[in-house]
């Protein structure tokens, strides 16, 4: 809709922004994601225990929390490729749309550990890049389990029309608090190639990258087709055939 001025374009109710817009949103929410979360990591180390793992685990959901109220209603606020990937496999999100959210994702993550790198030159804690402090057969375990818990609750949120949309999130802000408070000193808590990608590349840091690829992948693929199985193939709806009836609710994913 054109304002009296014709200069400003406003959405509809129910109206989604285009690809390029929800493109941006995501870059947006994975910016801040790795910008806040690494940034924890970062200050926990430069000012030791000034958070501790209990303070960084906060700042990991508390961000996700917030980014999904921010862009929920306008990308779906994925901000994970592996949450993109689980959701175009289970037919929940179109493949036309994936690829554009995954290269987004990528260049939000990287965006913010560059401008972590820039702020911190020495790079404290490989400027939040995850390394896992066990070995990888174990630490792939832990990627796919939390992965895995973390879909399973955004599915439930995000496509289930009997889930309360106002928590939404709040569950899926408290399930990525809940996995790095347990996993967090294990392998980093990932759970998002993007956000493992970012502060790999900008500080040099590839050990074990594999795992926060691989771990999350299958995870999320786990996680949305167990609440498939829990729901019932009957009831699995796309996320476009319902439209929000909140902001909230609009986590939908958008078709």
């Amino acid at each position: 809709m054109t304002s009296s001025e014709g200069s400003i374009t406003e959405l509809q109710p129910g109206e989604r922004p285009n690809l390029a817009r929800r493109s941006l949103m995501e870059a947006i929410g994975t910016f801040a994601l790795v910008i806040a979360g690494c940034g924890a990591i970062i200050s926990n180390t430069t000012r030791p225990d000034s958070l501790g793992g209990v303070g960084v685990s906060l700042v990991f959901g508390l961000v996700i929390m917030v980014m999904i109220y921010a862009g929920g209603h306008l990308s779906g606020a994925h901000y994970n490729p592996s949450v993109t990937i689980a959701f175009t496999l289970a037919r929940h999100f179109p493949l036309r749309d994936a690829l554009a959210y995954i290269a987004a994702q990528l260049v939000g993550a990287t965006a913010a550990a560059l401008l972590l790198l820039a702020a911190w030159t020495s790079k404290p804690a490989h400027l939040g890049a995850t390394l896992p402090s066990v070995g990888s057969g174990t630490a792939l375990a832990y990627e796919v389990v939390m992965t895995a818990l973390l879909m399973f609750v955004i599915t439930a949120v995000a496509t289930d029309t009997r889930a309360v949309g106002a928590a939404a999130a709040i569950a899926i802000g408290g399930t990525v608090g809940l996995d790095a408070l347990f996993g967090g000193p294990i392998t980093g808590a990932s759970m998002n190639p993007a956000r493992s990608f970012g502060p790999a590349l900008a500080s040099g840091t590839w050990g074990s990258f594999w795992i926060y690829v691989v771990g999350p992948l299958l995870g999320a693929t786990l996680g949305v087709f167990a609440y498939g199985l829990v729901r019932g193939p009957k009831s699995l709806l796309y996320a476009s055939e319902e439209a929000p009836r909140d902001g909230v609710r609009s986590v939908r994913l958008p078709a």
